[in-house]
């Protein structure tokens, strides 16, 4: 009976229910979410909650939270004893020489003169040399796993266990201080491109330290090591082990450090092990949350497995295609490029949030700029909030990249007739055709990996897409909440990346004026409310740097206004003229060219992209047996092709465009295009699909897409 009572509760109440359990399930597992089991555990967990029906009785309520307090009261008492850890990069420099111990700082500074002779060093006034980046101001840089649990060095862990440095998760990697081109002599990093390397893709080659101070409970555990590390003596001097061993730890040991040293890279392993006692405090720590968020599960959900299949599918298909392609994106954290977005975002992202954690709330909302320059400001907030989450870890944002298939499937489900929605979500994922129109998965997911703003923003955008547009049988309905959000999810990927602000404005400014023609009065209101934070940035502008610029300034830079309005005119009257001496004409030409080139950055797809853009321009202008919403979004996508007519044509601005055209272009050839080959070529579209549509492909997308008896 109450199960019954839960499946007829209101949609939105469920979503509320469904929420409030996923919040459960995460504080059962503990802040920060920074290691990729526990991870995995609450993905799991919300693809079962998102796909079930929770349970309204308060027995089952009051049963998941008792799991829950008791979950974290065994996590508490069965605690393991923490490890004060601290590490930081290693440049010669006051701040260093000062905090670290003389006999340390002294042989690190003999290594790293080995290593990086005076006279070999880059010069100072060069860009990108580490001589003119900045060193570090202190001894042990601020870790975002340490949030929770204060240590006066980077961090208290409840385990040391260092193999890759990557996998050790080092976020002072990405410090813009460090911010060293190739011409540096001291290197950021080594990406291995052979295609199997997706684990071990990365090699730290900064000069970098780490030190533990060991805790009294290991007394009777080892330490081992391989490389350079400097133990604490008695004396408070640091006796060197070098090359490969295991030193047991006594009561003596308790409180001393130890330090490992890695100038030369790959060069430093190291594991604390405890004595039995701790070790099964340790394991205990997983288990306890394994079985909170199961039992937690069971008491709350009613679980429909065959609804989680088709989610599961899709993201353990994405995880794949993001472990092939860089594999520290799953939990580690991978040295940025020098001069990457990255590098930027992250960097002022770490900087707020400490002057966030520090009470200093305007430092926080500046930004680090008084006046937005460096592209969208959306994602350095989003990193700041990230790290509080997720730790020293990019999980957030793997998080929208995981569920990208998800709302791909949802809108193509929207305005799509089955069984395409599906197989285009399948295509999408798996298979990298998107590479020469319409962009795939693996488009969004490397360059997401790399921490650039372009894939958050389109994700957003097309998050905002699903409840905006309502439902396939009824259109969106007048109700506050789905306007809201709809609003408020294009809102933020504007902020993440302006230039998509064209096709938001076209998609939001019809969708504002049909609620008032329909006088859809809550609708209207929701759809106002989530539009207001688009006003934050010029705001902030204003406020911070007393300047009025509606989202970012480098709008005007010429590296990306690449054909200014004025430079099209000077096409057409050179054009009309006969005069081509100043170039204009050609420039149009081949921005042109490049436009239509798309994300395969080839003139091959030229004529394909073509075909798609003549596709999108049918179903909008004189599509009238499509759905009038999808003409609005094909509507977006054009707004959004004549912005790169004006700006730079580099594949990632255009991300959203092309799968927004592709998106009408499947409506076209689903309605208009397979019809009309069916009826010109019967036998050559009967042959061709018994070869692509086999019955037994066919049988098996129907069971996935609930088709199956």
């Amino acid at each position: 009976m109450a199960s019954a009572t839960a499946a007829t509760e209101p949609k939105s109440r469920q979503t509320g229910l469904k929420l409030v359990a996923l919040a459960l399930a995460v504080a059962a597992a503990g802040l920060p979410v920074n290691g990729i089991a526990i991870y995995a555990l609450l993905v799991v967990a919300a693809v079962v909650v998102l796909t079930g029906i929770v349970r309204v009785t308060p027995q089952a309520w009051g049963a998941a939270v008792a799991i829950v307090v008791v979950g974290i009261g065994a996590h508490a008492v069965f605690a393991p004893p923490r490890i004060d850890e601290g590490f930081n990069v290693f440049l010669p420099g006051a701040a260093l020489q000062r905090d670290l111990p003389p006999d340390v700082y002294r042989y690190m500074s003999e290594q790293f003169d080995k290593r990086y002779p005076a006279d070999k060093r880059c010069d100072a006034a060069t860009p990108g040399c580490w001589r003119n980046t900045g060193a570090p101001d202190r001894a042990y840089a601020f870790a975002a796993d340490g949030i929770f649990h204060k240590s006066d060095m980077s961090r208290a862990v409840t385990s040391f266990d260092l193999s890759d440095p990557v996998w050790h998760r080092l976020g002072f990697i990405n410090d813009s201080r460090y911010n060293w081109y190739p011409l540096s002599d001291v290197q950021r990093a080594h990406r291995d491109g052979r295609f199997w390397k997706g684990y071990g893709r990365w090699q730290l080659t900064m000069p970098w330290f780490v030190t533990i101070r060991l805790p009294a409970a290991y007394a009777g555990g080892q330490l081992c090591w391989r490389g350079d590390i400097r133990w604490e003596a008695t004396d408070g001097h640091f006796a060197p082990l070098n090359g490969e061993g295991c030193r047991p730890i006594t009561p003596d040991d308790a409180g001393r450090r130890v330090v490992g040293v890695a100038i030369k890279p790959e060069t430093l392993a190291m594991q604390l092990q405890g004595p039995l006692k701790v070790r099964l405090l340790q394991w205990a720590q997983p288990l306890i949350k394994l079985l909170t968020i199961v039992a937690l599960i069971v008491v709350l959900v009613r679980i429909r497995p065959r609804r989680a299949v088709v989610p599961l599918i899709l993201i353990v298909l994405a995880a794949l295609i993001v472990a092939v392609d860089d594999a520290s994106f799953l939990g580690g954290v991978r040295p940025f490029d020098g001069g990457d977005d990255g590098l930027f975002y992250d960097s002022v992202g770490r900087a707020i949030l400490q002057k966030l954690l520090a009470g200093n709330w305007a430092g926080f909302f500046e930004g680090g700029e008084a006046v937005f320059y460096y592209g969208g400001p959306g994602l350095r907030y989003f990193r700041a909030l990230e790290h509080i989450v997720f730790g020293d870890s990019f999980l957030g944002y793997l998080s929208l990249v995981l569920a990208l298939p998800l709302m791909v499937l949802a809108l193509f489900r929207r305005l799509l007739s089955p069984p395409w929605p599906l197989v285009l979500a399948l295509l999408f994922v798996a298979v990298p055709v998107g590479e020469l129109f319409g962009t795939t998965f693996i488009d969004y997911a490397k360059w997401a990996a790399r921490g650039f703003a372009d894939p958050m923003a389109y994700i957003l955008f097309i998050a905002g897409l699903v409840p905006l547009l309502g439902s396939r049988e009824n259109g969106p309905r007048d109700a506050f909440v789905p306007a809201f959000f709809g609003a408020l999810l294009i809102v933020l990927g504007v902020a993440m990346k302006p230039i998509i602000v064209v096709a938001a404005f076209v998609l939001l400014g019809a969708t504002w004026l049909y609620a008032v023609l329909r006088r859809q009065w809550r609708r209207l209101a929701g759809l106002s409310v989530g539009s207001l934070p688009v006003f934050s940035m010029a705001l902030h502008n204003w406020v911070f740097g007393h300047a009025l610029v509606l989202f970012s300034s480098n709008a005007q830079d010429s590296n990306l206004l690449v054909m200014p309005p004025a430079a099209w005119v000077g096409a057409l009257r050179e054009v009309a003229t006969f005069d081509f001496s100043g170039g204009l004409a050609h420039r149009a030409l081949m921005q042109i060219v490049h436009w239509l080139s798309g994300p395969a950055e080839s003139i091959w797809t030229v004529p394909l992209n073509a075909a798609g853009f003549a596709m999108l321009v049918y179903v909008v202008a004189r599509g009238r047996g499509f759905d009038p919403w999808l003409r609005l979004v094909g509507a977006a996508a054009l707004a959004q092709h004549a912005v790169a007519l004006f700006y730079a044509a580099t594949p990632r601005y255009h991300f959203l465009t092309w799968f927004l055209t592709l998106l009408a272009c499947a409506a076209f050839m689903q309605q208009v295009g397979l019809p009309w080959l069916q009826r010109r070529y019967p036998e050559a579209m009967g042959r061709l699909r018994r070869i692509l549509w086999s019955p037994r492909l066919a049988a098996g997308i129907g069971w996935l897409d609930g088709k199956a008896n």
